[in-house]
């Protein structure tokens, strides 16, 4: 990679990377996770810069090295054995949420852990990253009409496992 790519890529990377985190941090549930997965799609990205710079945004690209990254790790932990220790690991440092809707927001994170990650993949997509549904189907390679029925029985299941996100939309 040439100085001005490189230039060109590291200011994308800083333009972006606060989007970028939370869309990894959406996928992982867990902040490092988000960090490892993050670095990874980045260090792809980089080795691809060079003829992704003339096309546009690089996002599209990225979304799906972050999916399809994500993916891949959950396909590994499934495999996975748990293992045991003799004493159990020190708590982690709970820093306090300064926003009013904390109890919400983790009823909303437990909801999107009880998912499938094709699942979260559809509502981080459509919803977080706002993306339509043609862009999110070829992310996901799969069909529009795919991508609308996910999107509808994934809401039906947060509705029923969160009634407090029914609770909050009827009362705004």
């Amino acid at each position: 990679m040439d100085r001005a790519a490189e230039r060109e890529f590291r200011e994308y990377v800083a333009a972006r990377q606060g989007a970028l985190f939370r869309t990894a941090m959406l996928l992982t549930g867990h902040r490092q996770d988000a960090e490892d997965l993050l670095q990874t799609a980045l260090a792809k990205l980089a080795t691809r810069w060079m003829s992704l710079r003339g096309s546009g945004s690089p996002d599209a690209y990225l979304r799906r090295i972050l999916y399809h990254q994500q993916v891949s790790v959950w396909r590994r932990l499934r495999h996975r054995r748990e293992r045991s220790y003799a004493e159990p690991p020190e708590p982690a440092v709970q820093v306090a949420d300064p926003a009013a809707d904390t109890a919400l927001r983790l009823a909303l994170a437990e909801a999107l852990r009880g998912l499938t990650p094709r699942q979260r993949a559809v509502i981080v997509l459509r919803y977080y990253e706002d993306l339509p549904e043609a862009e999110i189907a070829a992310i996901l390679s799969c069909s529009v009409g795919t991508v609308r029925s996910q999107t509808h029985r994934t809401l039906a299941r947060l509705r029923v496992s969160c009634p407090e996100l029914s609770l909050t939309m009827e009362m705004k």
